[in-house]
């Protein structure tokens, strides 16, 4: 499959990485591509600069916004949460218009350090938004309440844990779990919580899951959701 995802830090890399040992084929999409091949130091976290990554990636290509967003038969969402409808813009509505848009971003705001806070919280989400500025789209949420590794490796953890999904049409929710699945996510683990307005609980789990990494001193950790019955 012909896929985008718009972002090139580390969420954008792990997952355009897994979809390339998976077999399809991905572009990557950021705001100037020469600037971005461009950089030659370490980012903010330490990490390597995108042109060291793509050389074990051969098959992956870079564009603008709107050239891997018409390039993609689905499009996934890597964009810092603050800037994913910018990013979306640049993009353009011709190439989103009725496609799988999975969002994965959070509205995070780091500008004032750690931990962060929301920049849409309780009565909207992101997604919502994303899916109000881009009504023909088929906006997916997912995969954003866990780190990036766990993402394409839920086997990473020693038990079963859950992810979520949420979104107003079926089939684009559909085409999203197969995808999940080949990640590895198995059908017990995913919840299907709703339409889209239910990324307004997944987006707020963020906050609590950023004090978490501060307190284990991981990224390596997730929810699972015990069920039991109601007693009687």
């Amino acid at each position: 499959m012909k896929i985008a995802v718009l972002g090139t830090g580390t969420v954008g890399q792990t997952i355009a990485g897994k979809l390339e040992s998976l077999g399809h084929d991905v572009m990557m999409g950021t705001r100037d591509p020469k600037a971005t091949l461009a950089r030659e130091k370490p980012d903010g976290f330490g990490r390597p600069p995108l042109k060291e990554w793509m050389t074990g990636h051969g098959s992956v290509r870079l564009g603008t916004y709107a050239e891997a967003a018409a390039h993609g038969e689905l499009l996934v969402n890597a964009t810092h949460g603050v800037a994913s409808l910018e990013a979306l813009a640049a993009a353009g509505k011709e190439n989103i218009n009725d496609k799988v848009l999975l969002d994965i971003s959070n509205p995070l705001d780091l500008s004032k350090g750690f931990p962060p806070t929301l920049t849409i919280s309780n009565t909207d989400s992101l997604g919502e938004q994303i899916q109000r500025a881009y009504p023909k789209a088929k906006v997916v949420k997912s995969l954003n309440t866990l780190s990036a590794f766990l993402m394409v490796a839920p086997s990473l953890l020693p038990e079963a844990h859950n992810l979520f999904i949420s979104g107003n049409d079926e089939g684009a929710k559909n085409k999203v779990k197969a995808l999940l699945y080949s990640f590895g996510w198995k059908e017990a683990d995913l919840i299907d919580l709703g339409d889209i307005t239910t990324a307004r609980g997944t987006e707020q789990w963020l906050p609590l899951w950023a004090r978490l990494m501060g307190t284990l001193k991981t990224e390596r950790f997730n929810l699972r959701i015990v069920q039991g019955s109601v007693p009687h």
